[in-house]
């Protein structure tokens, strides 16, 4: 059960009559009382004449007229509740009795209170009910509304519980508000895919992922095609900014400006300064700085880059340390990086990661002097970098970073649970599903090719190699000829002893980091790792094969070559995870 809370100016007919109207859309059915502060409020009932609402709508200002001037600014409080998609549908009486609980628990209504504020509950639809009330009391007083939309969360809690609703995850104070009714409405009616309040905090977190100092954070602003507004002291000193979509105006053809505290609480110009001018701590490693080989884009090997530094982040994440809610931070900076530059394949599915894992990086958790210097800078170089191109090299390393922040999320669930944050974990492993459809996506070509090259090895590496994987992981399958799991590690293990690498050592370390049990396919992490420890290209050269034949020598035909040319299947599926051993 979903409460919303707002507050008003204006006097109660305003509202009462939008309540008993027939909506903006024609929604509204059925329009009618459940409950009131009485018992006994006149109920105008589905299209009532004006006198009627007004009528409603005088007793409720009665107590707000005795006080004249005295009257608070604030004189309106307005409370939606909505059940989930597929809860029963609850009756008058459950909505009435549901009505009392909310007013009760914010202070509103009092249970035995008969001097307290006035209110109605109004019903227009099977799924939820408005609350409306004055914030005068009818003893002259004003309502006690501290904290009132926590205490509506929490009861919302213990009414799903005790009445079998889908229960949701409590909050903590931390998430970033969400955009209202009328930004949807106006959103759907000027053909917007979201409400700009949406489009607006994610291009500020992009702006912001991996920037080096607060002005080059207002020129990535600017050059993303937001409107962008300062705000000076009289010193001239910035001491905030707002955002404004291009087209997005109001009434009066003004622009409207949405504060970086407004679109999320780590937005805010102080929350940036504080994170752009960390001070960072001694001994931090920075990204791979060495110029980059012939056959790797700039794009692929910050990429390449990145993974090193997320895995350090595994490390951190698993040693339940609120150091880790700095590293969120960070990860969620890479990950604003990789969607923003990412190939058009993949771009969808990381965008949405990034969005769910952004409710992950907030929490009341605070890491003092916490180092994010390695994970900004990678972002930094993946966001100079570029876009990659989602083939040949882009490809595999896109894949091998995606295999990566698999586990980085699923760990940052498992932080989060242990500490009861559970929006930032359910956040965390949706982020998780989105970075494994995309793996999926970007996977499919380079192990295509390495399944393909470990099939074409000789038989007695193959077995040797099969031998040493069995050995190093304990695998419950014994060494097999053709056709085996392992085909793809198998040969990246003859490509790493062929470049002069030991292939059990580099197996031992691979399957030594944290992580791995909870791999769904546990030989793709291994792969992804031992290319980058051994520094193959994050996309191997297709097996050589000589030309195939038919019976009498010929060339294939058309048909053959076409076979031969079929798209990549998809990659297997990551990062189930397993019982830990």
């Amino acid at each position: 059960m979903i409460p919303k809370i707002r507050t008003g100016t204006d006097r109660a007919f305003p509202l009462i009559d939008y309540l008993f109207g027939p909506g903006k859309h024609e929604e509204h059915i059925d329009q009618h009382l459940v409950a009131s502060w009485n018992g006994f409020a006149p109920d105008p009932g589905p299209n009532p004449e004006r006198h009627q609402v007004a009528k409603l709508a005088n007793q409720l200002d009665q107590p707000v007229r005795v006080l004249g001037k005295q009257a608070p600014a604030t004189r309106i409080w307005h409370c939606s509740l909505r059940t989930a998609p597929g809860d029963r549908h609850l009756d008058d009486t459950e909505w009435a009795t549901i009505a009392r609980r909310i007013v009760h628990a914010t202070g509103i209504a009092p249970e035995g209170d008969t001097a307290a504020c006035r209110w109605v509950a109004v019903r227009h639809a099977d799924d939820h009910i408005h609350i409306a009330a004055t914030l005068v009391r009818q003893d002259g007083r004003l309502a006690g509304l501290s904290f009132d939309k926590r205490k509506a969360q929490t009861e919302a809690r213990l009414i799903e519980k005790e009445y079998g609703l889908r229960r949701l995850n409590p909050g903590d104070g931390t998430a970033a508000k969400n955009p209202t009714s009328q930004e949807h409405f106006k959103a759907e009616r000027t053909g917007r895919t979201e409400p700009p309040r949406e489009t607006l905090r994610e291009a500020v977190r992009q702006a912001l992922a991996g920037a080096d100092n607060e002005q080059e954070f207002f020129t990535r602003l600017r050059e993303a095609g937001l409107r962008v507004k300062l705000r000076h002291a009289p010193s001239g000193d910035v001491l905030g900014y707002n955002v404004a979509l291009p087209g997005d105006r109001n009434r009066t053809g003004e622009p409207i400006w949405f504060p970086g505290s407004k679109l999320a609480p780590d937005l805010s110009l102080p929350r940036i300064r504080r994170r752009l001018d960390a001070a960072p701590t001694t001994g931090t490693p920075e990204p791979d700085d060495r110029p980059a080989r012939a056959d790797r884009s700039a794009p692929a090997r910050r990429r390449r880059d990145a993974v090193g530094i997320a895995e350090s982040t595994l490390a951190v994440l698993d040693q339940d340390d609120d150091e880790a809610a700095a590293q969120l931070v960070g990860a969620g900076e890479l990950l604003d990086a990789l969607a923003q530059t990412s190939p058009a394949a993949t771009r969808t599915e990381l965008r949405d990661a990034a969005r769910a894992f952004e409710r992950a990086t907030r929490s009341h958790v605070r890491a003092e002097n916490a180092d994010i210097r390695a994970l900004r800078s990678a972002a930094r170089g993946i966001v100079q970098a570029g876009s990659a191109l989602g083939r040949g090299e882009d490809g595999g390393a896109t894949a091998m970073a995606l295999s990566t922040f698999v586990l980085v999320t699923l760990a940052a669930a498992r932080w989060h649970s242990a500490r009861g944050h559970a929006q930032q974990a359910a956040a965390s492993r949706q982020a998780a599903d989105h970075l494994r459809t995309a793996y999926q996506q970007a996977a499919a070509t380079p192990m295509r090719t390495m399944r393909e090259a470990g099939r074409a090895l000789p038989e007695a590496d193959r077995r040797r190699h099969e031998i040493t994987i069995h050995t190093v992981l304990d695998s419950d399958r014994r060494p097999s000829a053709r056709g085996s799991d392992h085909d793809a590690l198998a040969a990246v293990l003859a490509e790493a002893e062929k470049a002069g690498h030991d292939p059990k050592a580099l197996l031992e370390e691979a399957a030594s980091w944290r992580e791995l049990d909870t791999a769904r396919n546990r030989d793709d992490v291994l792969v992804w790792r031992i290319r980058r420890i051994a520094d193959l290209p994050a996309s191997p050269e297709p097996p050589h094969q000589a030309p195939a034949t038919t019976r009498n020598g010929a060339k294939p035909g058309r048909t053959a070559q076409r076979i031969a040319l079929q798209p990549a299947q998809p990659a297997p599926d990551l990062h189930r995870p397993t019982p830990r051993r």
